[in-house]
C-alpha cells in the first residue's frame, strides 16, 4: 500500500505521543525525507565497511574514503551553523561560514577510525536538532555571511539531500544512484541542469527523465561517469567530480 509523506508524518507522531519534536509545519518536508533517507543510506554503506576499508580510495579521484566520510560530517556542521543563526535570530553582520572548510576535512580526516565515525553520526543528530528546533517563522529566513553570500535556510534539507546522496555513491561501498527516491533523482537532474542554463546547454527532454535513465544523468552532470548519456545535449560538458559543498 502506498503510503503518503504525510500520512507517514502522522502515524510517526501517533506512535511516538506527547513530548516528541517535530519539523515545524512549514518546513519542507519532501527535501528534509530525502536528506533523511540518504543520511540512514550513508550511514548502513559506512557500517559495513571495516575501519581498514576507510583508508582505501574512494570513487572520487584524489580522495580517500576518510576523507568522503570526514566532508559529509563537515558539510552537517556547516549547515547546522547556518540554521542555528536563523534560530537565535543574530545579526548577518557577523561573519558565518557558507562552505566546508576543505583544510579541516583533510586534517580530520587523519584522525582515528572510530572518531571519524563519531564526527559523522554526532554532526548529523545535530543538524537534525537545528532543524527541528526551527519555528514556521525561522525557516523563511535567509543567513547571510556579513559580505556577499547568503542561504535561505528552507534550502538547506535539499544542500544536504543533494551531497549525502552523491557522497553515498563517491564512497565505493556499493551505493547505487537507483536506490534513492526517484523523484529525489528527478529533482537533482533538474538542479544540475539548471546549474548550465545561462550556457545554452541542455538536456534534449529538459531534465524530465526517469528511473536508471535518470540517475545515470545525474551521475554524469555531476561529472561521475565519462559516458554522456543519450538525452544529453552533445554541447553540454558535466561539471566537474568533486567534493559538494553548499
Amino acid at each position: 500500500m502506498n503510503v503518503s509523506l504525510d500520512e507517514a508524518r502522522e502515524d510517526l507522531r501517533r506512535r511516538q505521543g506527547g513530548g516528541a519534536r517535530y519539523d515545524a509545519a512549514s518546513a519542507p518536508a519532501r527535501d528534509l525525507d530525502w536528506a533523511r533517507r540518504g543520511t540512514a543510506y550513508f550511514a548502513r554503506l559506512l557500517n559495513d565497511l571495516s575501519d581498514a576499508d576507510l583508508d582505501e580510495s574512494s570513487n572520487l579521484a584524489g580522495r580517500s574514503r576518510r576523507e568522503i566520510v570526514a566532508h559529509v560530517g563537515y558539510h552537517a556542521r556547516t549547515l547546522s551553523e547556518i540554521v542555528s543563526r536563523a534560530r537565535e535570530a543574530q545579526s548577518n553582520a557577523m561573519p558565518v561560514p557558507m562552505r566546508v572548510d576543505v583544510a579541516e576535512v583533510v586534517r580530520r580526516a587523519t584522525q582515528p577510525a572510530r572518531a571519524l565515525r563519531n564526527l559523522f553520526a554526532h554532526s548529523n543528530v545535530h543538524l537534525n536538532v537545528e532543524w527541528r528546533d526551527l519555528d514556521d517563522a525561522q525557516w523563511q529566513a535567509v543567513v547571510g555571511d556579513g559580505a556577499d553570500q547568503a542561504i535561505a535556510v528552507r534550502d538547506t534539507p535539499w544542500l544536504r539531500a543533494r551531497a549525502i546522496w552523491l557522497h553515498a555513491i563517491d564512497l565505493g561501498a556499493g551505493g547505487r544512484l537507483t536506490d534513492a527516491p526517484p523523484e529525489f533523482v528527478e529533482a537533482l537532474v533538474a538542479d544540475l541542469t539548471a546549474d548550465r542554463a545561462g550556457d545554452d546547454n541542455a538536456l534534449v527532454d529538459d531534465g524530465r527523465c526517469f528511473g536508471a535513465r535518470a540517475a545515470e544523468t545525474a551521475l554524469w552532470l555531476s561529472g561521475r561517469r565519462t559516458r554522456r548519456p543519450e538525452n544529453a545535449s552533445s554541447a553540454m560538458s558535466p561539471s566537474p567530480a568533486g567534493l559538494m559543498n553548499l
